[in-house]
């Protein structure tokens, strides 16, 4: 009777695990420029967009432009613990822009998030008790790309964001992302 080769099952295994982990490690891997970073959140937002297409949005850029001439108020629509880490500057939260809305009469109500998908769902909140405000594409992270600038807590300049988890980890390289 002939002699069969022996079976190998832990290198069978071991190269089987090999193989899933590379297979993971490809489909997790975060963009590796800032092109691409920019690019994938704004695909996301182009997904996120279609559960509320009825809402009004504003470009990042223009939201810069418009917050230098002191004509927006931002409304930070993101955590407390995510608002502890960074925010635009001069944003509230949503809790202090619904005590007191008049207080900001005169500019335009910029809602943001870290890529647009809550602060979409704040702004379609707000339009169905008649305020008007705008969602900012992209969110935060659309406003790095765009040259905006963050505040941490104490309101000083800082380089760290929350980006609520690895997906939407794609802020410029220069910012620190935490989650």
């Amino acid at each position: 009777m002939p002699r069969r080769p022996a079976r190998r099952p832990l290198a069978f295994l071991a190269l089987a695990l090999w193989g899933v982990l590379a297979l993971l490690a490809a489909c997790d891997s975060q963009p590796k420029t800032d092109p691409e970073r920019q690019a994938k959140a704004y695909a996301l937002y182009e997904g996120y967009k279609k559960d509320f297409p009825e809402v009004t949005e504003i470009r990042p850029e223009e939201a810069l432009k418009r917050w230098q001439d002191g004509g927006v108020v931002f409304i930070d629509a993101r955590s407390e613990a995510e608002r502890a880490v960074s925010t635009l500057p001069g944003a509230v939260s949503e809790q202090a822009y619904l005590a007191a809305p008049d207080r900001f009469a005169g500019k335009q109500a910029v809602i943001y998030c870290t890529i647009g998908y809550r602060s979409g769902v704040l702004v379609q909140k707000l339009a169905a008790k008649g305020m008007a405000a705008a969602n900012l594409a992209a969110g935060i992270v659309g406003w790095l790309h765009a040259g905006g600038t963050l505040v941490d807590a104490s309101g000083a300049p800082t380089r760290r964001v929350h980006v609520y988890g690895r997906t939407w980890d794609l802020a410029p390289l220069a910012y620190t992302a935490v989650w």
